[in-house]
């Protein structure tokens, strides 16, 4: 695909952050000469909705997108159809975070300063990379379906979404996490899960929060996932059986991604993982690049290299 990029802006991403940055992004942007066109999000799922009418319409080399972790899932979730075909594959996604979580960029190692990230996204080759496909329940019971790029995890993880898209972002993404997670700790008991894995036996857990990992990061900077790569494959199923309480013990070593081989913690690799509650009628939420869509049970499949990255 020939022609200039489309700049997708959420200008509400980290509270209001993206709009204020967004004058240094196009100074910098037009200091490098690059061809590209702007359209703005005005609410949930727009991301999704403006990337797929440009890459049908077939008139843009890519989609850079400045916003948070959810306005990039949106925006990735744009270049599938509904059966999780790819739109357009020779299109390229190309982040410029600006969010409050951050955690897809930390595995990148994308720089937050702007008249870094700019030059860095202009010269990069776009190179092919993983995506998770995820089918599920949505908050209404019925069949849902979502693309994610980084990390889905169930458990805790989908209060602690809430929590923090309910709360207050001005704080920055780590300490915002941090609060949703406290919060959310006072009143969750670890949930009973069946989990199966590839052709391997079911495995009966239970979870305070279990990760099915693209990339590395998730909660504002937690290091869930340490050994994941974008583009092997594979998922890291990370999951943490110890109580909210006990959990308090392993979060510094989560934050340093030193925690796989403590007590509590298991850790495979696959291609499928499916997943389901053990109790009857008992809701365990999702977090999908840190939103909360919805519940189990839920499908995730590994698609590898069906995203070209520019990052």
């Amino acid at each position: 695909m020939d022609g200039p990029f489309l700049l997708v802006v959420n200008p509400r991403a980290g509270a209001g952050e993206a709009e204020r940055l967004l004058p240094a992004l196009r100074r910098a942007l037009d200091a490098e000469g690059a061809n590209y066109e702007l359209q703005l999000t005005r609410g949930p799922r727009d991301a999704t909705r403006i990337t797929r009418e440009t890459l049908l319409a077939g008139k843009h080399s890519g989609i850079a997108v400045v916003g948070g972790d959810g306005t990039l899932n949106e925006a990735v979730n744009g270049f599938f159809d509904d059966s999780g075909e790819p739109i357009h594959g020779g299109a390229w996604l190309g982040p410029l975070p600006c969010g409050t979580g951050g955690d897809f960029r930390r595995t990148l190692g994308i720089p937050k300063v702007v008249d870094l990230m700019v030059p860095r996204l202009l010269a990069a080759e776009p190179r092919p990379i993983d995506v998770g496909w995820l089918e599920f329940v949505d908050d209404d019971g019925a069949p849902a379906h979502r693309v994610f790029i980084n990390i889905a995890s169930f458990g805790i993880g989908g209060i602690v979404d809430r929590k923090v898209n309910e709360g207050p972002k001005w704080m920055g993404g780590t300490p915002a996490f941090l609060l949703g997670t406290l919060r959310a700790m006072v009143s969750y008991r670890n949930q009973r899960v069946r989990v199966t894995v590839d052709d391997l036996p079911p495995r009966e857990l239970s979870i305070l929060n279990l990760a099915v990992a693209n990339g590395r990061y998730h909660g504002g900077g937690m290091h869930i996932a340490p050994r994941a790569t974008i583009d092997d494959g594979l998922f890291d199923i990370v999951a943490l059986e110890t109580d909210p309480i006990g959990s308090l013990k392993n979060t510094p070593a989560v934050y340093r991604g030193t925690h796989l081989h403590r007590r509590g913690v298991w850790h495979t690799r696959g291609t499928r993982v499916r997943a389901e509650p053990l109790v009857a009628g008992e809701q365990v939420l999702l977090d999908i690049d840190g939103e909360a869509p919805g519940a189990l049970p839920a499908t995730f499949e590994i698609k590898p290299g069906a995203l070209q990255l520019k990052a």
